[in-house]
C-alpha cells in the first residue's frame, strides 16, 4: 500500500505541473508554422528519338499537401498534376519544347527551371544510313531510294506527315539538294543536307534540327554571280545551276564537286570547278579550277568554250575517278553548242573534251531539264542532246559526217584520256524535229536495269523522251544510229506523253514514271524489255510547265511512294502510292491553315528522300518534310 500511494501522489503532481506549463518550454505542443514549397531537385533536359516518351521529375518540400501542375511551353498540361510527368509518344515537332512544373501549397507557389526536350528522327549514335551523293540517287539516274524505312504508305498523310522547317538560303535552289548520314562535323555525327544556290553559295545544315553548320561563297574577291543574259532560262542571277556530286571517300572527310559561274569587276565571266570538304566547306585540291577548252572542227579550225556564253544546267556525273560536266548556251544564242568537259577528281585537271556540235552555230546543246549524264559499269557515259544540226550524210561508220549530233541519244567513251561518241541514236525525222524546236533532249535519260526480252536475250536499255510526245527505248549495246527509213531501236511508245517530256523519269519495281507538261503523272509497266503502250495508273492532278521530275522512296520493294513537285505559284509536294498513282497519299495543300505550304514553285525540281526526310528546293530555301 505504501509504495502504491507514493506512486499515485507522484503522478498527480506531474499532471498538475504539465497543466501549468512546468517541466517544458512554453509553446512546445503548438502546431508547426507552415512553410512555402521549395524545390530541391529540378527537372532535367531530356533527349529521345521519335516515338519514345520523355519523363520529367521534380523533388519539392514544404507543408503538405503539395499540388503540382506541369506546363509545356508555358501552357498547362491537362492531367499532369503529380511530381513526375511522362509525355505521350514524341514526334519531331516536339523537339525544342520546354517543360516546367508549378508546385503550390497554402503558403505559396514556386516554379521550377525549364527543361528542354530534344527529339531526333534517328538514334544519335546511328540509324541514319542513306547518302544522296548525286542527282536522282545513282549514276543510272533511276530516281529510286530503296533504303527508306521511316516513311510508309500508312504514315505519309497530313495527320502525321508535313513541313518541318524551311532552310532559308541566299538565292534560287535550282540544284537538287544532297545528303550525308552521320557525317562528323565539329566533332559530332550529324545528318547533313547540302544546298547550292544561284547566288554562288553552298550551305550545310543539320537536317534534324535545321542548324546551319557552314556556308561557303564560291566567289573570288570583287566577283558577283553571273547575270541572266537577258532571258529567263536561268534568272535573275547565275551561280550554281547544276546539281553537284559528292565522293564521301575522297579527302579527309569527303569531297563535293561543284561548278559555279561568276563575273569579275572587269566584266570577265568565269566557270570554275570547285572541290569542297564536306565537313567544313573548305576548298581542296588547290581549287578552284577555271574551265576552259577547245575542240577541232572541220578542217584546221577549232571551237572554243566560252565561259560567259555557256551554261551548265545538267547535273554533274562522277564515274571512274572523273567528274563530267555537260553544257548548253544561254538563251539559245550562238555559239549554241553542247560541250562535255571532263576533269580528274583528284587533281581537277581537264582530262577530256567533246563538242557535240563543233561545226554548228545552232546546236545541239545539252539541257536535259537538270538531269545528269548517266554511266554504266564499264564507265561509258550516256546523255541526250537537244535540237540542232545533224548531218544526214553519214560517214563510213554510220556517224554524221561533220560530227554534229542533234536530237540524239549518245554513248560516249572516256578511253585513252579522251571523249568520243562511240554509238548513238537519232530519229529518222530528226531534221524536221529540230526545225520545229522538238527537242529530244528536253528530258533526261535513265539506264534501266538489265532485262531479258521475249526471246531470252539480256538487254541493256536506256529510256528517254522529249517534246514530240514519244518515249524511246534504246539498246545501249546497239543504239540504232540514224536511218531515214525508220528507227532501229527496241521500241517507240508513240504519243505516250501528249504534252511532251520536259523532265527525267524514275523507275521502280517494273514501273516507269513519267509526267508530261500540263499532263498527269503516269505509271507505265515494263516487262520483257518492253514498255506498255498505255499507263496502268495515273494521278488525278495535272502538272504545269515543265511537268514534274518524280522520285521514288521504298524499303526494298515495299512501301513504294512516288514523290512529285508541282511548279505553281504556291509550290506543291505530292506523294502517291507507287502501285496506283490514283491513290494520292498526301499533298502540301491538304493541312489546314496552309500549315505545309513552302513558297513559290520552281522549275526542274526533284524531291529527294533520305532517312525519313523529304527535301524540296524552292526559290530561296529548301523545304524539309517529315513525320510530325
Amino acid at each position: 500500500m505504501i509504495n502504491r500511494t507514493r506512486t499515485s501522489v507522484a503522478l498527480l503532481l506531474l499532471a498538475l505541473l504539465t497543466a501549468c506549463g512546468g517541466g517544458s518550454s512554453p509553446g512546445a505542443n503548438a502546431p508547426p508554422m507552415p512553410t512555402a514549397p521549395a524545390i530541391s531537385n529540378q527537372p532535367q533536359d531530356q533527349s529521345v528519338t521519335v516515338g519514345e516518351s520523355a519523363a520529367f521529375t521534380v523533388t519539392a518540400g514544404g507543408t503538405a499537401p503539395l499540388l503540382y501542375q506541369w506546363q509545356k511551353n508555358g501552357a498547362n498540361i491537362s492531367g499532369a498534376t503529380s511530381s513526375s510527368y511522362s509525355t505521350p509518344a514524341t514526334v519531331v515537332a516536339d523537339s525544342g519544347s520546354n517543360f516546367q512544373v508549378m508546385v503550390t501549397n497554402g503558403s505559396g507557389t514556386v516554379t521550377s527551371n525549364q527543361a528542354k526536350l530534344t527529339v531526333t528522327a534517328v538514334p544519335p549514335s546511328g540509324g541514319a544510313t542513306t547518302d544522296i551523293t548525286t542527282y536522282k540517287y545513282d549514276v543510272s539516274r533511276s530516281g529510286l531510294n530503296s533504303t527508306e524505312t521511316a516513311l510508309t504508305l500508312s504514315n505519309v498523310n497530313s495527320s502525321s506527315f508535313g513541313l518541318l522547317r524551311n532552310l532559308a538560303v541566299d538565292g534560287k535552289v535550282d540544284a537538287q539538294p544532297l545528303y550525308l548520314a552521320q557525317l562528323m562535323v565539329s566533332g559530332a555525327a550529324r545528318n547533313v543536307v547540302f544546298v547550292a544556290t544561284e547566288h554562288d553559295s553552298v550551305w550545310a545544315f543539320d537536317s534534324d534540327t535545321g542548324a546551319k553548320l557552314w556556308q561557303t561563297s564560291l566567289l573570288k574577291a570583287g566577283e558577283s554571280p553571273g547575270d541572266d543574259h537577258g532571258c529567263g532560262q536561268i534568272s535573275p542571277e547565275i551561280g550554281v545551276t547544276s546539281t553537284p556530286v559528292i565522293d564521301r571517300s575522297a579527302g579527309m572527310h569527303g569531297t563535293m564537286y561543284v561548278v559555279a559561274m561568276s563575273v569579275d569587276g572587269g566584266g570577265n565571266y568565269h566557270q570554275r570547278l570547285h572541290a569542297l570538304d564536306v565537313s567544313s566547306g573548305a576548298e581542296l585540291l588547290n581549287g578552284p579550277m577555271d574551265i576552259n577548252a577547245s575542240y577541232p572542227t572541220t578542217g584546221t579550225a577549232t571551237s572554243t568554250f566560252n565561259p560567259g556564253q555557256h551554261a551548265e544546267r545538267a547535273a554533274l556525273l562522277l564515274s571512274g575517278g572523273t567528274v563530267y560536266t555537260a553544257w548548253t548556251s544561254h538563251c539559245d544564242s550562238p555559239p549554241y553548242s553542247g560541250w562535255v568537259i571532263a576533269f580528274s577528281q583528284t587533281t581537277l585537271t581537264r582530262n577530256g573534251t567533246l563538242n557535240v556540235a563543233a561545226n554548228s552555230q545552232s546546236g545541239p546543246a545539252i539541257w536535259m531539264s537538270g538531269g545528269g549524264p548517266a554511266a554504266d559499269s564499264a564507265g561509258n557515259v550516256y546523255l541526250i542532246t537537244a535540237n540542232g544540226a545533224f548531218e544526214t550524210a553519214l560517214d563510213a561508220n554510220g556517224f554524221p559526217n561533220h560530227g554534229d549530233f542533234g536530237n540524239s541519244f549518245l554513248k560516249i567513251s572516256s578511253a585513252s584520256n579522251g571523249l568520243a561518241v562511240i554509238d548513238y541514236f537519232s530519229q529518222n525525222n530528226t531534221v524536221t524535229q529540230s526545225l520545229a524546236d522538238k527537242d529530244l533532249g528536253s528530258g533526261g535519260g535513265l539506264l534501266l536495269p538489265d532485262m531479258t526480252d521475249s526471246t531470252g536475250k539480256v538487254r541493256h536499255l536506256m529510256v528517254g523522251a522529249g517534246k514530240d510526245s514519244n518515249i524511246y527505248l534504246v539498246d545501249r549495246d546497239s543504239m540504232g544510229k540514224f536511218s531515214a527509213g525508220g528507227n532501229n531501236i527496241v521500241q517507240t511508245v508513240g504519243g505516250a506523253l501528249p504534252g511532251g517530256g520536259w523532265a527525267p523519269p524514275a523507275y521502280f519495281n517494273g514501273t516507269l514514271y513519267y509526267a508530261d507538261m500540263f499532263g498527269t503523272l503516269k505509271a507505265f509497266g515494263v516487262s520483257a524489255a518492253h514498255i506498255a503502250a498505255a499507263p496502268k495508273s495515273q494521278s488525278a492532278a495535272s502538272f504545269v510547265f515543265p511537268g514534274t521530275a518524280p522520285s521514288v522512296s521504298a524499303n526494298g520493294t515495299a512501301n513504294g511512294i512516288v514523290w512529285a513537285h508541282e511548279n505553281t505559284a504556291i509550290g506543291v509536294l505530292h506523294a502517291y502510292n507507287a502501285a496506283n498513282l490514283a491513290l494520292e497519299l498526301y499533298n502540301s495543300n491538304q493541312a489546314a491553315n496552309a500549315r505545309d505550304q513552302f513558297g513559290p514553285g520552281n522549275k526542274y525540281i526533284t524531291p529527294v528522300v533520305a532517312d525519313g526526310k523529304v527535301f524540296v528546293g524552292t526559290t530561296n530555301s529548301v523545304a524539309v518534310f517529315g513525320l510530325r
